[in-house]
């Protein structure tokens, strides 16, 4: 075997992926072989990196930045670019390089086709399989915010506006499971990267900068298209993003419906559940088309010629989004989970 394609196995194997051929071309397609030989030796300061692989320090300069735009090393400091790494799992690498591939269109498909075959031949059932052993999920969903606005007893970290309104800076970036998978029309730039997070994608390129406001309106769009907000399953800290998901693409939720792991393996369902008033429902049907979940169906009622949805608690993840499609209001949210639900929470 060739220094340089040691290179690539060294980096493969240190996302346990050393055998896969197709996680060999994803690298193969992001880094050139001498690109490789630099990122193996990593960490290291240019200087060192020159010395070590006998390259011009200009060329090795011009190699790092390109790496980092395209996602493949994260640097300690985004600014200075001081202190880089190779991404620390192959989680970070998808997410990372899909946001901004610098790809040509052409060669863009190709690398989001091999993705797709590399996440549902290979990556998917090791994925299920590490969420099939969690005690406690390392995430959670939180509610569409005008789902529950009128809802009493809610904190902050059951509010999405309330956690945004942390973060500094904010940044929306594409969906880098939406992009690879393609299985939905649902809204694209819908990612939020968050503090460290945001200023990650902002100095790269990945991502626009928004404001508060602006982050508030994606979220509309979210909710709106009948995506499920995710948040890390704390209630205090500064999380670096908010994921929102469909199970059509989602690389942790795609996983789950493959191999029949439950949901709460994923994430833990937020404080609130939804409830339907048979009396003013109509029948439409919206609910279930939204509910990603499968919580709800329908049902015959004693006096009424239409049937009306009826929602399992049991299967009710409490994300909103069918009350706020509820045109004849029938559906709302109650508050059925106390704050101790959520890992780190205090009491009312």
């Amino acid at each position: 075997m060739s220094t340089e394609q040691d290179a690539y196995t060294n980096l493969a194997a240190r996302h346990n992926l050393g055998e896969s051929k197709r996680y060999r071309q994803i690298l193969q397609m992001l880094m050139t072989p001498a690109q490789a030989q630099l990122v193996v030796q990593l960490p290291a300061t240019p200087e060192e990196l020159s010395q070590k692989t006998k390259t011009p320090l200009a060329q090795v300069n011009k190699d790092l930045e390109e790496l980092f735009l395209r996602g493949v090393i994260i640097p300690r400091n985004f600014q200075t670019r001081e202190g880089y790494r190779f991404c620390r799992s192959t989680e970070q690498l998808h997410d990372a390089t899909q946001t901004m591939t610098r790809f040509d269109k052409t060669t863009e498909a190709k690398y989001f086709a091999l993705w797709d075959e590399f996440c549902n031949k290979e990556w998917y059932p090791e994925v299920a399989k590490t969420y099939a052993t969690r005690e406690i999920p390392l995430e959670r969903i939180v509610p569409a915010y005008k789902a529950i606005e009128k809802v009493p007893g809610i904190q902050p970290y059951d509010d999405v506006r309330a956690l945004i309104r942390l973060a500094d800076p904010i940044s929306v970036v594409p969906c880098p499971c939406r992009r690879h998978a393609q299985q939905c029309n649902k809204p694209m730039d819908v990612c939020l990267q968050l503090g460290r997070g945001g200023e990650y994608a902002i100095m790269r390129g990945s991502g626009k900068k928004i404001s508060y406001v602006e982050a508030i309106k994606v979220m509309d769009e979210v909710e709106d298209g009948g995506e499920v907000h995710i948040w890390p399953n704390v209630a205090t800290g500064a999380p670096r993003f908010m994921c929102n998901c469909c199970d059509d693409c989602c690389i942790a939720w795609v996983p789950l419906k493959q191999n029949n792991i439950p949901h709460e393996k994923r994430a833990a369902k937020s404080r609130f559940e939804a409830i339907n008033d048979q009396s003013k429902c109509d029948g439409c049907q919206v609910c279930i088309d939204r509910c990603m979940f499968d919580a709800i169906e329908m049902v015959k009622v004693p006096g009424s010629k239409k049937m009306k949805a009826q929602v399992d608690p049991e299967k009710c993840w409490g994300c909103g989004l069918c009350v706020i499609k509820c045109e004849p209001n029938a559906l709302s949210m109650k508050l059925v989970r106390p704050p101790q639900h959520i890992p780190g929470a205090v009491p009312a």
